[in-house]
């Protein structure tokens, strides 16, 4: 019963506290993006201090775009590879989505908030991913700027 009700508060609070999303606010999905914890549907937590991986996200005034999978680097650069998705960002009841496809398969993930600091995705499975904006690491104190 006590599990009932944590999810129901959740619940409300997603619909509640979401942000209205608008087409201007796609442009702030651009970018590099570092997942800082995932929530899943009964509430329970994973956070992520560090991330091996990143998602970048580049998506055109046609909300038409891509996203790839990249390694940040200690020099500030990231590794990428061939490997990507396309995306298209859609608009319907009132809610904005990320449509998703590869020559494999197709899927879709809701965009509960987006600005210039944070991305929230919900997947169909009802499990929310977190995302900061990601920043080059330099560890190497070079001087050099990095890209």
């Amino acid at each position: 019963m006590k599990n009932t009700f944590s999810f129901l508060f959740i619940a409300f609070l997603f619909v509640g506290c979401q942000q209205e999303i608008i087409p201007a606010d796609i442009a702030n999905i651009n970018g590099y993006w570092e997942i800082k914890k995932v929530v899943f549907d009964k509430g329970e937590n994973k956070e992520y201090k560090m991330n091996e991986v990143y998602d970048y996200f580049e998506v055109d005034k046609k909300n038409k775009g891509f996203r790839k999978k990249v390694m940040p680097q200690l020099d500030g650069t990231f590794m990428v590879n061939d490997a990507y998705e396309k995306v298209s960002i859609r608009f319907a009841d009132d809610k904005a989505f990320v449509d998703y496809s590869t020559p494999y398969m197709k899927w879709s993930e809701e965009i509960i908030a987006v600005s210039a600091e944070e991305l929230v995705l919900l997947n169909k499975e009802k499990t929310a991913y977190h995302y900061k904006k990601a920043t080059p690491i330099n560890l190497l104190g070079d001087g050099k700027e990095t890209k």
